[in-house]
């Protein structure tokens, strides 16, 4: 059993380096896009929120059936979430 669990847990940290890595790309594109477009904090709130709603719901039609609705809408908010965090902190250096 010792080496599935081993097995099971290197590709959970490769998984999860994966998502980092896409988290980083995805900021430094939207970081890119939105940069000198003078958004209001309202403007930027929508924006935030419609793409929640729009990865929540993509993410439920390509719902793998292993995992529950409820999973798969938290991991969508916590990736758009953490992609929102790094573009306003970036936003804001400058």
């Amino acid at each position: 059993m010792a080496p599935r669990l081993a097995e099971l847990v290197r590709k959970a940290r490769r998984l999860a380096a994966e998502r980092d890595r896409l988290v980083e790309a995805l900021a430094e594109e939207w970081t890119r896009a939105l940069r000198g477009q003078r958004l209001s904090r309202t403007d930027l709130e929508e924006l935030w929120a419609g793409l929640t709603e729009d990865a929540v719901r993509r993410a439920g039609r390509a719902m793998d059936v292993r995992w529950p609705a409820g999973a798969w809408r938290r991991e969508a908010q916590e990736v758009v979430a953490r992609v929102r965090e790094k573009v306003e902190a970036n936003l804001s250096e400058r």
